[in-house]
């Protein structure tokens, strides 16, 4: 531990290249080195973005863990991870979202939730938790909702079940619109051959180089450390992908367009796992829906191309505070 905390005085850039002197390069055997380097590099992320980790136990008995800001008087905004995904994947853009009161969930089942093998995976199960975390920090009411892919099909889920108390809704790459066919990559897919499910780490590097066309660098030496959480997860998620890959959110769309609930879609036309079409089906579903479609970006814009990203949130915020 004295060698990476040395490491990190150093400074984040710093500690990437030192990492990468004192571990084996394209090494895929993660070793102490670089597992207390990996924890801190993601620790040190979410200090820059004025992050803190906390946990909520809800009724039922299960723990969420979840990073918030200090901005209490900010607007609250609540974001929600993909499949596979945890907190850390709103961490980037999170630095550039300050001026909100950040609510940034590990759900049910992934991170460092609680993962029982048992619980309800859909959308409204995943909701309803966060609804009873948002309460107990009195932030339920006038709510901004935003999530990306899982998250974005819980995001419309949670609009449709609490309309009265939710301010807007943010979806990035959402899940949960399947009537559109399935994209390439995952048609004809089953849980034995699925690439959304990982079981060793050359699965995890493909999978990384599938969901993102810009994706940010980030050493394969790290990348085999943060796939030994997938790898645990493996049997859990398969069966929670079994049970959104059902889930089918385009009737609770209907409630979000007949209350009116301001809606921004982001899309990146490069997503290989979630077509880009299914933008067409969402303006349909939920007129006033504003649509975005970036060029040359995948299915995680938040990581892809965050400041342009933050800003297209900003300037839609904006819109709403003038009317």
């Amino acid at each position: 531990m004295r060698v990476v905390n040395n490491i990190f005085k150093k400074g984040y850039k710093q500690a990437l290249v030192t990492l990468l002197a004192v571990a084996l390069i394209g090494c895929t055997t993660p070793n102490p080195v670089t597992i207390a380097t990996t924890q801190n590099l993601l620790q040190h992320e979410r200090t820059k973005s004025a992050l803190h980790t906390k946990s909520f136990v809800l009724s039922t008995g299960e723990t969420i863990v979840y990073a918030e800001n200090n901005n209490v008087n900010g607007k609250p905004l609540l974001l929600i991870h993909g499949f596979g995904g945890n907190k850390d994947n709103f961490v980037r853009i999170a630095g550039k979202l300050g001026d909100y009161h950040l609510i940034i969930p590990d759900l049910l089942g992934f991170g460092d939730s609680s993962k029982p093998m048992a619980a309800d995976y859909r959308a409204d199960a995943q909701a309803k938790r966060l609804h009873e975390l948002m309460v107990a920090k009195g932030m339920a009411s006038h709510l901004n909702v935003g999530g990306n892919s899982m998250g974005g099909a819980i995001t419309v889920a949670y609009g449709a079940m609490y309309p009265n108390e939710v301010n807007s809704l943010w979806l990035l790459d959402s899940a949960g619109f399947w009537s559109v066919p399935m994209a390439k990559a995952l048609a004809g897919t089953t849980l034995e051959n699925n690439p959304l499910l990982i079981n060793n780490v050359d699965d995890y590097y493909r999978l990384y180089g599938l969901v993102m066309n810009k994706p940010p660098y980030i050493p394969k030496t790290l990348q085999a450390v943060l796939a030994q959480e997938r790898i645990a997860n493996r049997e859990l998620e398969g069966k929670i992908l079994a049970q959104i890959a059902v889930d089918n959110v385009e009737a609770r769309a209907q409630v979000i367009a007949d209350h009116k609930i301001p809606t921004l879609v982001v899309w990146g036309d490069k997503d290989r796992l979630i077509e880009p079409k299914t933008t067409a089906v969402i303006a349909k579903l939920i007129p006033q829906a504003k649509v975005i479609v970036m060029p040359d970006i995948g299915h995680v814009p938040m990581l892809e191309a965050v400041d342009q990203t933050a800003k297209d949130y900003k300037a839609f915020q904006a819109t709403l505070e003038k009317k």
